[in-house]
Order: C-alpha cells, then structure tokens, then sequence
C-alpha cells in the first residue's frame, strides 16, 4: 500500500450485494407467518439497512414481545431461500478485484450479525478481499442485543485497518452517520435502498451512480491526501 492509499470501508446490503428480495421476501414471510401486518414494498425497502429488530419494532410495528420469533424465522428464510437469491451488483467483484490488485486495505461494516455476513460474502466468493469484516452480533434477540450500532461497527472495522483517514462507502444514512461520528468522510451509492436526496441530507461527501464513479472518487480522495502529506513533509522540512 502506498501512503497516500486511502482505505476503504463498505457497508454489505445494498452497497456491495443486491439482496434481490432475499432479505424484504424473508421479512414479509415472517411477518405472515405470525399472522402479523406485512407492510407495503417501499416500507420493506425502507427496512433494508437499519438494525432487523429496530425495524421489526418501529417501521413493520411488531410488537417487542414478538421481535425475537419473527427475527427467527425471517433468518431461517434468509438462510435457505434469501443468500440464494441476492447477487452483486455490477462492478463490485472488479473493483475489489482492481483493490487487490493495487493493495488497497478494504473491509466490511454491517448491521447484518457478523457471521452471516461472512457467510454472504462466502457465498459471493469476495470474502476473502477484506481485511475483516465487521456486524452486529450473531445473537440478535432482544435479550442479549445490547448491540452495537452503526457507529461501533464503522469503528471496530477503522480499528482493523490500522490507519488514518479511510472512507466508508454506504447506501443509506446510518452509513453516513457511522462514518461521521468515526471522522471519516462517506461516499454514498445511489444503486441501494436509500430515499431520493438521502444520502445528501445526511452529509455524503458524494453520491456515485456506478463503480467507476467510485472508483474516481475514491482516488480523488487519494490525491488530496497525498497533498495534505506533501504540505506536512515540506512544513517539517523548513
């Protein structure tokens, strides 16, 4: 890695794979199941991304007592039928790809519980790209979910890659909230399940509608901290 290569932290659904239904189809077929409400498809869209059970609880309206089970059952769909169904987007293999290549430091912060994050990654075949890969716990139930949230995740995945800045890559606000809260800037992606003007509320330094646009946006960020390092090298020279 070169000094100037600045790290980069992705966020998983809707940023590097497309769930396809897998995770809204699990959550409505949990919900039906228990004869609970099932919302409408832009509001199951609009659960893709934050905590499952916070979204259970204040967007589907499942009552608290109920979380746990739907969750249960909602995970064991993913698990058989949803992982099947997603795919990444277009681009994303070769980006990381190009990463590797070039030693590029990158890794993966999730509200998804960690392992099976490492499973869907697995399953894409691009786990083995990231320096770690980062989520919320595996046990999700409400009980033992005093869970971390986006802002502890972005910061254990910051802590792994051992530098100063990096960049979170997201596409939804909590992405931009994580990596603020963290000091870090955050390219917002437009392909996700983030609302029309999102991402730009919510203090996205940029929102790229392709990879390629990542890409230069990414080695923009590049060269403004090769000058910043240049005009401290130079000032320490004097």
């Amino acid at each position: 890695m070169t000094q100037t290569m600045v790290p980069v932290i992705f966020d998983l659904d809707g940023t590097l794979v497309d769930p396809a239904g897998g995770i809204t189809g699990g959550i409505a077929a949990a919900l039906r199941e228990f004869g609970l409400p099932v919302p409408e498809q832009p509001v199951l869209d609009s659960m893709v991304g934050p905590k499952l059970s916070d979204s259970l609880e204040h967007i589907a309206g499942v009552p608290a007592g109920r979380v746990d089970e739907v969750i249960g059952r909602y995970r064991s769909y993913y698990r058989s039928v949803g992982i099947a169904q997603s795919r990444l987007y277009p681009g994303i293999r070769e980006l990381l790809e190009f990463f590797a290549e070039s030693r590029r430091p990158v890794a993966v912060a999730t509200q998804k519980p960690q392992g099976l994050a490492r499973v869907v990654l697995a399953h894409h075949g691009i786990a083995d790209f990231f320096a770690s890969i980062c989520g919320a716990s595996d046990d999700e139930s409400r009980a033992a979910n005093i869970a971390p949230g986006k802002v502890e995740i972005v910061g254990a995945a910051l802590a792994t890659l051992h530098s100063q800045p990096a960049v979170m890559v997201g596409d939804r606000h909590q992405d931009v909230a994580g990596a603020m809260a963290n000091g870090l800037d955050c390219i917002g992606v437009s392909w996700g399940f983030a609302p029309d003007g999102e991402l730009q509320e919510a203090g996205a330094v940029a929102v790229v509608d392709s990879t390629a646009q990542l890409l230069k946006k990414i080695e923009e960020l590049d060269a403004v901290r090769a000058a910043a390092l240049s005009e401290v090298q130079n000032d320490g020279s004097l």
